[in-house]
C-alpha cells in the first residue's frame, strides 16, 4: 500500500493539484531494490537525496524518508520501493517558496526478476545529456529526456538508448550508468560529463580492486565502446547488465570478468544469485 506523508493510503490519494512536483516537476526521487525484505543500499540513497536536495534548496528529513522505505520493506520479500519528495504546494511562477511543506510518497511494488542482469541492447539517440544541469546529476522529477530516449531506442527494437552528451560523448543509457572494459582496466565517464552519480556505479567501482580490475574516470569517446573487451551498465534495481550491441553491431563480451562483477554486485546488496 503506498503512503503519503507518512501515512498508508488506501485507494484513491489526495493530492494537491498545485503542487510543484506536479507542475514543475520540482523534486526527486530514489529507487530502493528490497532483497528478503532489507533495502539494497539504503543509506547511500538517503545521502544522495539528501545533498541533491540541499543543492536545491528542497527541505527533507532524512529519518522520515528512512521510515518510509522501512515501513515498505518491513513487509518482507522482495520488491522495489520509491521513495519521492515533491517542494509541495506553490504559487504559480518559478519562484522557489520561501517556505514550503514538501510532499513525500512512498511505494511498494514487485521486484521485477526478469529484468535483473538481463543483457541489453543499445541504440544511439538524439536527445543528449547536458553537463550544465542539475537534472544530469541528480533523481529529479524532470525526466522527460530520459523518458523520450527511452522510447527512442525501443523504437529502434533495441532495450535502452545509449545517451551522448553534448560533446558526443558517451554518458550514459536512459536509466543506467556505462562501464568500458579494456583488459583489467574498467572505465566510466565521470559525473562532469554529464553523467547521474548512479549508486550501483560508486559500487562498482568501489569493489573493482578487490577483483583485480584498476577503476578509472574519464570521458568516454563512443568509438571506444566499439573497441572494449566489455561493455556493461548498472543500475539500482537491474543491477549489472552486459551490453550485447550497439546500434545492431554486436559488441565482444569478456563474460568472465563481467559475470564476477555482477557477483560482487549481488552479493553486496543482498541479491540471491539466482533470483
Amino acid at each position: 500500500m503506498p503512503r503519503l506523508n507518512g501515512a498508508a493510503v488506501g485507494g484513491v490519494a489526495p493530492f494537491d493539484l498545485a503542487d510543484r512536483g506536479l507542475t514543475l516537476g520540482d523534486g526527486l526521487f530514489e529507487t530502493i531494490a528490497v532483497f528478503g525484505g532489507r533495502p539494497a543500499a539504503l543509506e547511500a540513497h538517503l545521502d544522495r537525496m539528501v545533498q541533491a536536495a540541499a543543492e536545491i534548496r528542497l527541505p527533507v528529513d532524512r529519518a522520515a524518508l528512512a521510515a518510509e522505505a522501512a515501513a515498505l520493506a518491513g513487509e518482507g520479500g522482495d520488491a522495489v520501493v520509491r521513495l519521492t519528495v515533491t517542494r509541495g504546494a506553490g504559487a504559480r511562477g518559478l519562484a522557489i517558496p520561501q517556505t514550503c511543506a514538501p510532499t513525500v510518497i512512498a511505494a511498494r511494488t514487485p521486484f521485477p526478476w526478469a529484468t535483473l542482469g538481463a543483457p541489453i541492447r543499445l541504440a544511439t539517440v538524439a536527445v543528449q545529456r547536458n553537463p550544465t544541469s542539475f537534472a544530469s546529476r541528480a533523481k529529479t522529477l524532470s525526466y522527460l529526456d530520459s523518458v523520450l530516449a527511452y522510447d527512442e531506442a525501443r523504437s529502434a527494437g533495441a532495450d535502452d538508448a545509449l545517451m551522448l552528451n553534448v560533446h558526443g560523448r558517451a554518458a550514459s543509457t536512459s536509466m543506467a550508468n556505462l562501464f568500458a572494459l579494456f583488459g583489467r582496466t574498467l572505465v566510466t565517464p565521470p559525473a562532469s560529463e554529464g553523467v547521474l552519480p548512479g549508486i550501483m556505479r560508486r559500487l562498482v567501482l568501489e569493489i573493482a580492486p578487490a577483483l583485480d580490475l584498476t577503476p578509472q574516470e574519464r570521458p568516454l569517446p563512443r568509438a571506444d565502446l566499439g573497441a572494449a573487451d566489455a561493455v556493461f551498465a548498472t543500475n539500482s534495481v537491474r543491477l549489472v547488465m552486459p551490453v550485447t550491441a550497439l546500434d545492431g553491431v554486436e559488441l565482444a563480451g569478456e563474460t568472465r570478468l563481467v559475470t564476477a562483477v555482477a557477483d560482487a554486485v549481488r552479493e553486496a546488496c543482498g541479491a540471491p544469485r539466482n533470483g
